[in-house]
């Protein structure tokens, strides 16, 4: 699912061991969580939950949502806000106080999604390629 789209196919590689690789390391990591929907045994849906502690906003831990991904045969009937939504119950339960997620500049339809479940554009996100 990460290379079903435009900009994933331009930059995963299916099959490469860089996956499990990172995988373990995630695997391992109590503020790392992956979640993955599925449809009669297949997974359908996916996203990564990261909670990271912060020392401003007196403290305030958050949630960052990455990876949200859909398979193509099963957008559109409301999957992805369930993922999301079960994202956010979960940040909840975990004590954060705050949301966030980075989507790119490009993808203007995820932009009305996420918008229409209450996230607002407060940032600007900016990456330096290593």
């Amino acid at each position: 699912m990460l290379a079903d789209d435009p900009l994933g196919a331009q930059r995963e590689k299916p099959g490469d061991p860089g996956y499990l690789k990172a995988f373990e390391v995630i695997d391992a990591d109590p503020h790392q969580f992956l979640a993955v929907a599925e449809s009669d045994g297949e997974v359908v849906g996916t996203l990564q939950l990261t909670f990271t502690s912060g020392l401003s906003r007196l403290g305030m831990a958050r949630a960052t949502v990455e990876a949200v991904r859909v398979r193509s045969d099963q957008r559109g009937n409301g999957l992805g806000e369930r993922l999301l939504r079960w994202a956010i119950d979960e940040a909840r339960a975990r004590g954060c106080g705050l949301v966030q997620l980075t989507t790119d500049a490009s993808r203007v339809d995820a932009h009305r999604f996420y918008e229409r479940l209450g996230f607002t554009a407060s940032h600007v996100g900016m990456k330096l390629p290593l």
